[in-house]
C-alpha cells in the first residue's frame, strides 16, 4: 500500500513539470540562491572566493541531502533554518560560517519560488507555441470546409471550420503574449532581509541583492516587505486559470461536436484497443476533452486563495505559505497536464465533412435567410422590407416542412427583382462564408510570425 493521496502522485501530471515542484527540486533551488549570495558577497569583498566556492560547492543535493534537512527539521521545526544546518555542517574550512549570510528564510523561499515559476512558465510557454502550431495546421487543412456557425446552440449561419479554429489560434496568441509581459513580473525574487530595508546586509545591500538576482536571471522587489509581493504570483495564478478556461471553451466546444446528433469531429479513438464504456460496447466519448473540462475547475478555484494570499498583517504574516504550497504546483502541474490533451484531441482531431454538410442541409436553406435578405437589398428592395419577405417566407417553410428555397421562389414580389439563378446563389452556402478564408489565412500569417517560422 502506498501513501499517495492526491490525483498529482498517481494520475496527472508530467514528469517535466512535477519535477520542478518536488521537494528535492524545492530544496536544490534553495540551495541555488544560497550559493548566489555567497558569490554575490564574494563580489564585494564581504566573503572570500573560496568560502563562495565552499557554498557553493555544498549547495547540490548530491552533499546535502533531502533526508538529513528533514531530520535536522524535526528538531528546529524551520525548514529553511534545516536547510542552512544542512549546508553549514558539509562546509570545509570557515565557508560554513557565512551561509545564509545576511538573508532572511523568505529571501531564499520566495527567490527560490521564482526560479520555480520561471522554469515552469517557460514550459507553459512551450506548450502554448506547440498548441499554436498543431491548431494552425488543422485551420489551414480545414480552411474551406463548410460548417454551419451555431449562436444560442442553435443554427445560424455557415462558416467554415477553419474558420472556427483560427478563433483559438487568435485567443492563444494573446496568452503567448501575456506569458511575456508576466515573466519578469512573476520571476522576482528578494534578498532585503527581515521587513524589507536590508539592514542586515549593510551598506552593499543593494548591490548584494541587484547581484544575486542578475546571477539567477530574476528581477527583484524593489520595495519588500518580509516578502515579494504576492500581486505577482496573483497575476501569474490569474494567467494559468485564464489559459485554463481557453482550453475548457476548446474541449466544450469537441464534446459538443461529437454529440450523437451532431457528429461533426470527434476525439482521436483506439478503435483497436480503447473502451468508451463498461456496459455500453459502442460508445466513444469525448474523454479527454471532458477531462480538460474538470481540470480546468480546479485550476480556477486556484484563483481565490491565491487573491487572499496578498493580504498580509504588516510586513508578512505565515496565513500565504501553506496556501501556496498547493496552489502554485497544482495550478502549473495542472494547466500543462491540460495542454498535453488538448494537443493530443486536436492533432488526432477527426473533422466529418460530409456530416457538416448534411447538418446545414438538414435546415432545409433556412440558414441562408440572411444571405437572401442581403442580396434583396442590392436589388433594390429596403432592408426591413426584405427582412419580413424572407421572415414570412422562413415561417412558410418551418410550418409546412419545405425548402425555404421553393417557397421564395414562388414570391412574386421577389421574383419581380430577382431571377431564380440568383436565389439559388444567395441560397447557396459556399457563397456565403464571407472573409471567412482570409480570416484563417491571416491568423495563421500571425501566428507564423510571432513563432518565426512556417507551420
Amino acid at each position: 500500500m502506498t501513501d499517495n493521496l492526491c490525483p498529482l502522485d498517481y494520475r496527472y501530471g508530467r514528469k517535466e513539470m512535477k519535477d520542478i515542484f518536488s521537494e528535492e527540486s524545492r530544496l536544490g533551488y534553495q540551495m541555488q540562491v544560497e550559493a548566489a549570495l555567497a558569490r554575490a558577497h564574494a563580489s564585494l569583498g564581504t566573503i572570500s572566493a573560496e568560502d563562495a566556492a565552499e557554498i557553493g560547492r555544498v549547495a547540490d543535493l548530491s552533499v546535502v541531502s533531502i533526508d538529513r534537512v528533514k531530520e535536522i527539521e524535526r528538531d528546529t521545526r524551520h525548514d529553511v533554518m534545516a536547510m542552512v544546518r544542512a549546508m553549514t555542517e558539509q562546509c570545509r574550512g570557515d565557508a560554513g560560517k557565512y551561509v545564509h549570510y545576511g538573508a532572511t528564510s523568505n529571501d531564499i523561499v520566495d527567490t527560490a519560488t521564482a526560479l520555480q515559476m520561471k522554469a515552469a512558465l517557460t514550459i507553459i510557454a512551450e506548450d502554448v507555441d506547440s498548441f499554436i502550431v498543431t491548431l494552425s495546421r488543422l485551420a489551414k487543412r480545414e480552411r474551406d470546409t463548410l460548417e454551419i456557425g451555431r449562436t444560442h446552440a442553435q443554427f445560424a449561419i455557415p462558416i467554415t471550420f477553419g474558420f472556427k479554429v483560427s478563433g483559438y489560434i487568435a485567443e492563444m496568441l494573446r496568452h503567448r503574449e501575456r506569458l511575456q509581459q508576466v515573466m519578469p513580473r512573476a520571476c522576482a525574487g528578494k534578498m532585503a532581509g527581515a521587513v524589507g530595508t536590508g539592514a542586515a546586509l549593510g551598506k552593499n545591500f543593494f548591490l548584494v541583492q541587484e547581484r544575486v538576482m542578475e546571477d539567477l536571471g530574476l528581477t527583484y522587489e524593489p520595495a519588500a516587505t518580509q516578502v515579494v509581493g504576492r500581486d505577482r504570483y496573483t497575476e501569474a495564478v490569474c494567467l494559468i486559470a485564464n489559459i485554463a478556461t481557453s482550453l475548457e471553451r476548446y474541449g466544450t466546444e469537441v464534446r459538443n461536436l461529437q454529440r450523437s446528433e451532431i457528429g461533426e469531429a470527434a476525439e482521436p479513438f483506439d478503435v483497436k484497443k480503447q473502451v468508451g464504456s463498461s456496459t455500453m460496447a459502442q460508445k466513444r466519448n469525448p474523454m479527454m476533452s471532458e477531462n480538460v473540462c474538470g481540470l480546468a475547475r480546479i485550476v480556477r478555484s486556484m484563483v481565490t486563495p491565491m487573491f487572499e494570499s496578498q493580504v498580509l498583517w504588516h510586513e508578512r504574516d505565515l496565513t500565504n505559505s501553506s496556501s501556496e504550497r498547493f496552489i502554485l504546483p497544482h495550478a502549473f502541474v495542472l494547466l500543462d497536464e491540460m495542454f498535453a490533451k488538448m494537443e493530443t484531441v486536436f492533432s488526432g482531431l477527426t473533422v466529418n465533412r460530409e456530416r457538416m454538410l448534411k447538418n446545414i442541409e438538414s435546415s432545409r436553406g433556412l440558414v441562408m435567410a440572411e444571405s437572401v435578405m442581403m442580396a434583396m437589398t442590392k436589388k433594390g428592395i429596403g432592408r426591413q422590407d426584405a427582412h419580413e419577405i424572407v421572415r414570412s417566407s422562413s415561417m412558410v417553410a418551418e410550418d409546412e416542412d419545405r425548402q425555404l428555397l421553393d417557397v421564395l421562389l414562388e414570391r412574386e414580389d421577389l421574383m419581380e427583382v430577382m431571377t431564380p439563378d440568383e436565389v439559388r446563389q444567395a441560397m447557396d452556402p459556399a457563397n456565403y462564408t464571407g472573409g471567412a478564408a482570409e480570416i484563417v489565412d491571416r491568423v495563421v500569417a500571425e501566428a507564423e510570425k510571432a513563432l518565426g517560422r512556417k507551420v
